[in-house]
């Protein structure tokens, strides 16, 4: 990966790559569930257990990578006395399918043998080879740098991935040797011992699901892949889409049916939308929670917030963590919300900033107003109760309440509470000077007016 960060740490999708074969395993009940960890390992366990808790899988150290074979021997004697059946999946191979590995496991339980997960390859230079007898079943793996060029023209490879009694592994991995290519104890030396002994049988994945990361190309790769499969299987369950190619699903997120879903539109987290809301091109949603029949206009960010349904918000809106929109709210036009509760059918629809505050029922905010919420050393409440009406380009200086149905003009700048029903206004005394525009505009045309020129002819001059 050429980086300073362990691989299985690199984001796919927004979620570390270890996630996705952690994740598989959780589905399928799998436990204990025991990670083989070298590399960085003080920072992968951590990001594993603050995804998992850290009682929910054992850590095995590999302090020496001396191949799979190595890592699956050092976790054999955490499944001391364990007597069922072990799955063995790897960090970097993220696009697994539930359903083939649930495959994987139930033949190797209905049969007792090593069922090994096997692709055909594009292109499988790089990867170990299914050698077959003439009756068909699988004998041997052979790596690719162990390989002749009769085996290298196999396009059926091992994919790593098994499934296999756990006192077959426990014999099996004790017995690898380190006599090849790469001076590693390979993993896959076991089904050539399993094809003597319990028997061999297959499951055929898809390349895509069976592929890994190794490197920044790949990991593009993969994501690409995993986009478009999860945006299918949306547009299958009835959500429309403008632009798939272009629009980001992150795995966490729900949706509901009959959604429609602009052009670059990017869900992340654990995104939640309601039927029939429409979200425009453009936008960010970052763990929001969406009701039903919202209308998001295009180019807005919300990032852990609520919106109630029917509300509207947009075009080009900022709603920041802890931002709660009521229904049929109205949040407009490069409006900025942070920690605020905006109560049903309250609008703001003018570049406006609201930090801090809890905002009633049937409020109308003005183009330009601003809750002054920090002094500097804290933040400050501001309150503005059912029914009031702020005017344009007003200041509200936390802390402050302004009561139900009161008005505050525009142009105030709040200092105190205003009482239910009173009207605010902080304005200077306008005064108005008559002719002020011709005098202003002959004061510059003097100012502006080039000089006469003066004349060289002394005659002309003493005339």
């Amino acid at each position: 990966m050429r980086s300073a960060r362990a691989k299985i740490l690199h984001q796919l999708l927004g979620r570390p790559l270890f996630s996705y074969p952690m994740d598989r395993a959780n589905e399928l009940r799998a436990a204990p569930v025991i990670a083989v960890l070298g590399h960085q390992k003080a920072e992968v366990q951590a990001a594993l257990a603050a995804r998992y808790g850290a009682d929910k899988v054992r850590v095995v150290v590999q302090a020496e990578q001396r191949g799979t074979g190595h890592a699956l021997r050092l976790a054999m004697p955490a499944l001391k006395g364990f007597q069922g059946f072990v799955l063995v999946l790897y960090g970097d191979v993220p696009l697994l399918r539930r359903e083939t590995l649930a495959d994987l496991v139930a033949r190797s339980r209905r049969t007792g043998s090593l069922a090994v997960l096997i692709a055909r390859a594009p292109d499988p230079t790089g990867y170990g080879r299914i050698v077959r007898d003439g009756a068909g079943n699988v004998v041997k793996v052979v790596e690719h740098k162990d390989a002749s060029a009769e085996v290298r023209a196999i396009n059926e490879v091992n994919a790593g991935i098994y499934a296999a009694p756990a006192d077959f592994l426990r014999k099996a991995t004790a017995g690898l040797s380190a006599k090849n290519a790469q001076g590693e104890y390979y993993l896959t030396d076991i089904i050539e011992r399993a094809a003597r002994s319990i028997g061999v049988v297959t499951v055929q994945g898809s390349w895509t699901e069976v592929s890994g990361v190794n490197d920044r190309r790949q990991l593009a790769e993969l994501e690409a892949a995993l986009r478009e499969r999860i945006n299918r299987d949306w547009m299958e369950r009835g959500v429309t889409m403008r632009d798939p190619a272009g629009t980001v699903i992150e795995p966490d997120v729900e949706l509901a049916a009959d959604v429609e879903l602009g052009r670059s539109v990017a869900l992340r987290g654990k995104t939640v939308v309601g039927a029939g809301t429409r979200i425009g091109d453009g936008c960010l949603l970052d763990n929001a929670d969406v009701g039903q029949a919202v209308e998001i206009k295009p180019y807005c960010v919300v990032t852990d917030s609520v919106i109630g349904g029917g509300a509207k918000l947009g075009p080009f809106a900022h709603l920041r963590p802890g931002s709660v929109l009521g229904e049929d709210a109205h949040v407009g036009n490069f409006v900025e919300t942070k920690k605020t509760r905006l109560g049903r059918g309250s609008k703001a629809n003018h570049l406006t900033y609201l930090g801090d505050a809890i905002i009633g029922a049937g409020v109308n905010v003005g183009a330009g107003t601003i809750t002054c919420n920090y002094n500097g050393f804290e933040k400050l409440p501001t309150v503005i109760e059912d029914g009031a009406f702020i005017g344009s380009d007003t200041q509200l200086v936390a802390p402050v309440k302004v009561g139900k149905r009161a008005v505050v003009a525009a142009g105030t700048t709040v200092t105190e509470d205003v009482p239910a029903g009173a009207l605010a206004i902080s304005r200077v005394a306008q005064e108005s000077r008559l002719g002020y525009a011709d005098r202003i505009a002959q004061r510059y045309a003097k100012r502006d007016r080039p000089p006469a020129r003066k004349s060289k002819d002394p005659a002309r001059s003493r005339r």
